[in-house]
């Protein structure tokens, strides 16, 4: 802005120079007798300098003008004392190259080489990965058919490890996962997947290998009779309907129980395929009756995560 306003005022001086030479060209015109002096002055009628008479003032400054006139044409000189010659150009050439320096990186945060940015983001990356696994789901996969056709072999699932941290509680209809009570799965021969599986299970890239989990459906919860006879669940005497058994099954599949009450803090769980479920009826000889605790349960089923032609988002279904 300020170049622009010095290159207007040396425009309008050098028009007004023109202008005042002009008007003395015609005045010597119309004076005769008058002469251009070899200096580029003027003289009178006598040939005389005007202002000769009065110590040589007049022609002095006259020529100093020129060295004036040459002072105001310098570009950046900016009149009444706001900068000194050259500012405005100084101030215009500073800001394109902070501009430049700015879009080139060497005027803001200066940036890392990829080699360095790269652990950067991974350690990040895992990091997140571990808070959502600790906090938020964590995918299991699906060992077995017993929740068919609900869950599948090698359907991975997320579970929300977020309700129970704001008071959710297992309800009946609900597929959940839960933690081995004690006895219901084989032990496991080896079970290890080496440092680097045991490393990305830990911060949840992977399934857990190392702990045994099982997902079954919850049937009854807490203080709640659950029964089975004639093809017939029953929880409190009220018949469940059961849209989600495998085909084929019925809700007893051939194995009559109960009546059964439910400890408080403990859930009835079985699978949806019947027939191929070791469930809480295979083991009401436990501590607990066949139940599983609360404690035990790691959440509820939220999601079929994979494969991909699977994807399915589960609620709470009822009875």
């Amino acid at each position: 802005m300020g170049y622009e306003r010095v290159g207007h005022e040396l425009v309008g001086q050098g028009r007004a120079a023109q202008g005042s030479a002009d008007q003395e060209r015609q005045d010597r015109q119309d004076r005769p007798g008058q002469q251009d002096p070899p200096d580029g002055g003027w003289v009178g009628p006598t040939g005389t300098a005007p202002g000769a008479h009065h110590g040589g003032a007049a022609r002095q400054e006259y020529e100093s003008a020129p060295s004036e006139q040459a002072g105001r044409a310098e570009p950046g000189h900016v009149q009444g004392g706001h900068g000194e010659p050259g500012a405005a150009r100084r101030s215009v050439r500073g800001f394109w190259r902070a501009r430049a320096a700015r879009r080139s990186g060497q005027g803001g945060r200066r940036r890392w080489p990829w080699w360095a940015e790269f652990p950067v983001m991974v350690t990040a990356g895992l990091a997140a990965a571990l808070l959502i696994k600790t906090c938020l789901f964590q995918v299991f996969t699906i060992p077995s058919g017993s929740m068919e056709n609900t869950l599948r072999i090698g359907d991975r699932v997320a579970v929300n490890k977020l309700a129970p941290l704001f008071g959710w509680e297992p309800k009946a209809g609900e597929p959940v996962v839960f933690k081995d009570p004690g006895g219901w799965l084989p032990p496991q021969a080896g079970g290890s997947s080496g440092p680097v599986g045991e490393a990305l299970s830990f911060i949840g890239l992977l399934p857990p290998s190392g702990d045994n989990y099982l997902v079954k459906r919850v049937i009854a919860t807490g203080g709640e009779t659950v029964q089975c006879n004639a093809k017939t669940l029953r929880v409190d005497g009220h018949p469940v309907a059961e849209p989600y058994l495998h085909v084929g099954d019925d809700s007893c599949a051939g194995l009559d129980f109960g009546p059964v009450k439910v400890p408080q803090g403990y859930v009835w769980v079985e699978g949806d395929h019947r027939s191929d479920s070791a469930d809480s009826r295979y083991h009401r000889e436990g501590p607990a009756g066949g139940a599983v605790p609360v404690t035990d349960v790691v959440g509820p089923v939220s999601a079929v995560v994979w494969p991909l032609n699977h994807l399915d988002w589960f609620g709470a279904t009822g009875r």
